[in-house]
């Protein structure tokens, strides 16, 4: 990243190396042409203010899917009715970033899509940074810029939710 400071087209190589799963994650979360402006706007930020980098991180993974997930926060009605929709209509063509594994994972569970929904903010940005980009707790404080505790925190609380949502719906 440091390098980019006196070459800026070295930050192509961080686009090709991050954009990818930047976009799988940002898709997931509001829908294929959403995430095309999340992966966008991320970029567009991390460069103009990649001199606040901390160059003693090797990764920026947790660095730009913090900029994504403060991007993304600012679509929250955009990804609330992405989470709606999915419930509503099921498996949209549309949203390619939900298939895993052969399985569009969450238009197949809309009591999943509810629990996610219903989520404070905060703790659903911690359960999808680390269920989706498989972060660890230090990643994800590093991306939210809080204590590792509150993650930890806010991750018990998602998962609590999340569990006695779903039990709930299978009565």
């Amino acid at each position: 990243m440091s390098r980019s400071l006196l070459e800026p087209e070295v930050f192509a190589e961080i686009f090709d190396r991050y954009a990818p799963a930047l976009h799988r994650f940002a898709s997931r979360r509001l829908g294929d042409e959403a995430a095309d402006d999340v992966v966008s706007e991320t970029f567009l930020t991390a460069f103009q203010h990649r001199r606040r980098y901390n160059s003693g991180y090797g990764d920026a993974r947790p660095w730009l899917y913090g900029i994504a997930t403060n991007v993304i926060r600012h679509r929250r009605r955009t990804e609330l009715s992405h989470y709606q929709a999915t419930m509503l209509d099921g498996a949209r063509p549309t949203s390619a970033g939900l298939v895993e594994d052969g399985v569009t994972t969450l238009a197949v569970n809309r009591p999943l899509v509810s629990a996610i929904a219903g989520l404070k903010p905060g703790d659903r940005d911690v359960l999808l940074l680390v269920a989706w980009a498989e972060f660890t707790y230090e990643e994800t404080a590093r991306a939210l810029s809080i204590p590792v505790g509150t993650v930890r925190s806010r991750l018990n609380r998602a998962r609590t939710q999340v569990r006695t949502a779903l039990e709930a719906n299978h009565g």
